[in-house]
């Protein structure tokens, strides 16, 4: 784990000497959301009439944001294959019409089950939606069910895991507790759009992807509390710290919070809810990154994932961890 702290040098660290970073009251916050087999392959009919789809295109979409109880958004691929006025079957009993089509492969699925039962379809036919960079066969790979959740991970809905708290076992957990070190969970359902690439010369024109994120009431009067007191609040992961910077106001005050935030994160916003940030390795030009060098710099990020470059860190989900404290410039 490489620790960045606000000022001063860059430390080689390993994530057993996390609890050595914290003071007693301050507050970890994780994220509690489960990731669900959101990755299905089905063969694309034609809503009209119906037909059969045994010799129809095959079509893979992965299920982003949820619209309503039976409507979501995905992405597909091919994307040409799959349009408004088509269906598209998964298995006996289990299929979706498409009802509206969008941007960079977004196509919105009215499935014909909703709520448990779908998910309990997502169960049986679906796939672990890993990112690209790691190479699964079609059929996927059954330890990835468990190998891709947290050990906090409660509420289904998110399509990728906050990988973040991966590090994190009953041991770990139990050494930052003794440290005096209280610990909270908030929900953001993770959306795939939170990891596409920044496209666009001007951040401004980039369109964050929404996603639900939920902060309790008495959550959040706990971590008033604790910074009435001096602690910190550190998230665990970007999804944590996006969570919270969506339900804390201007005067650095939380409140409950349970709505869709496309929270977007660059050089230059000013922190308001967290002090520090427990994270992995992010792609370049991603959203990831400009959150991170929003909160140390964005020339000490460049330099930190330079020095870990040539460390021989691990990058992305399944990589080594960095401790990010917020710079001295953004307190």
């Amino acid at each position: 784990m490489l620790h960045v702290p606000a000022a001063g040098g860059l430390s080689d660290l390993g994530v057993r000497d996390l609890p050595g970073l914290l003071n007693p009251g301050d507050v970890m916050v994780f994220n509690d959301t489960r990731v669900i087999p959101a990755r299905l392959t089905g063969k694309r009919g034609d809503a009209t009439n119906r037909g059969k789809p045994d010799g129809g295109a095959k079509v893979e979409v992965t299920l982003h944001q949820p619209v309503d109880a039976y409507t979501w958004r995905v992405f597909a691929k091919p994307a040409k294959k799959l349009n408004p006025r088509d269906y598209i079957v998964f298995a006996p009993g289990f299929a979706a019409d498409c009802i509206e089509a969008g941007d960079m492969g977004e196509r919105w699925l009215r499935f014909n089950v909703a709520g448990r039962e779908l998910i309990a379809m997502l169960e049986k036919h679906g796939i672990m939606p890993l990112p690209p960079y790691i190479k699964r066969s079609d059929a996927g790979d059954d330890t990835d069910r468990s190998d891709y959740q947290t050990m906090f991970a409660e509420k289904d809905g998110a399509v990728a895991a906050p990988t973040a708290a991966l590090h994190f076992t009953d041991d770990l957990l139990a050494a930052v507790r003794e440290r005096g070190v209280t610990d909270h969970r908030v929900t953001l359902h993770v959306g795939a759009g939170t990891f596409l690439p920044v496209r666009v010369e001007n951040t401004d024109d980039h369109v964050m992807h929404t996603e639900r994120a939920i902060l309790s009431a008495e959550i959040a009067e706990k971590l008033n509390a604790a910074r009435a007191a001096g602690g910190r609040i550190i998230a665990c992961g970007t999804t944590s710290l996006r969570t919270l910077e969506s339900a804390v106001d201007e005067n650095g005050r939380f409140h409950a919070y349970d709505g869709n935030t496309d929270l977007f994160i660059t050089p230059g916003y000013r922190f308001k809810g967290i002090d520090a940030l427990m994270t992995n390795f992010h792609l370049p030009c991603s959203t990831l990154f400009m959150l991170v060098s929003a909160l140390a710099g964005l020339d000490r990020m460049q330099a930190a994932y330079a020095h870990a470059i040539d460390n021989g860190y691990r990058f992305y989900s399944y990589g080594d961890a960095c401790f990010i404290e917020r710079a001295e410039a953004n307190a």
